[in-house]
C-alpha cells in the first residue's frame, strides 16, 4: 500500500554542491527518526544516488538534475520523500519538479535561489505547503 507518485522536471543544483545537498538530506532524515539511519545509505553520497527517497529516477546533466518516473522502483510517497525535496532547497538555484499522484492530483515544487514553494495540493497528505509552517526547517516532523 501507499500513495503512488510520478515526478518530472529539472533543477539547477550545481555539481559542486551535490555532496553537501546529499548530506543535508541524510541529516534531515536522521532528525526525522523512523527507519532511516545514516549507516543504511553510506554509498549514496550524491543526490542522484538518493533517488529512491525522491521516488524518482534522477540523472545529472552537468549542473542540472533531471527527474523522471521511477518505473523500476516503488514510487510511493512518504515523509522521507517530502524531506528530500525540502532539504535540497538551499542548494538549488532554480527549477521545478512536478508530481502526479495515483488519483490524478498534481502539484509542484518551484525552487529559486535556495528557496522552495509549492503550487497545488499534495495528493498524498492534502498539504498546500510541505510541512506547513516548517517549510524552511526540514527537521520537523509533519503530522
Amino acid at each position: 500500500m501507499g500513495y503512488l507518485v510520478w515526478p518530472s522536471g529539472r533543477l539547477h543544483l550545481p555539481e559542486s554542491d551535490d555532496v553537501a545537498a546529499a548530506a543535508a538530506v541524510k541529516a534531515a532524515w536522521a532528525e526525522r527518526g523512523g527507519w532511516y539511519t545514516p549507516d543504511l545509505y553510506p554509498p549514496n553520497d550524491t543526490v542522484v544516488g538518493m533517488a529512491e527517497a525522491a521516488r524518482a529516477s534522477i540523472i545529472r546533466d552537468g549542473d542540472w538534475i533531471e527527474f523522471s518516473r521511477d518505473d523500476d522502483g516503488d514510487p510511493k510517497w512518504s515523509h522521507y520523500a517530502t524531506t528530500f525535496y525540502v532539504a535540497i532547497a538551499p542548494f538549488v538555484r532554480s527549477g521545478t519538479v512536478q508530481f502526479e499522484g495515483e488519483d490524478g492530483s498534481r502539484w509542484s515544487y518551484t525552487y529559486s535561489d535556495g528557496q522552495m514553494t509549492q503550487q497545488g495540493w499534495n495528493g498524498w497528505d492534502g498539504s498546500v505547503q510541505p510541512f506547513g509552517e516548517y517549510v524552511n526547517s526540514p527537521f520537523q516532523d509533519h503530522q
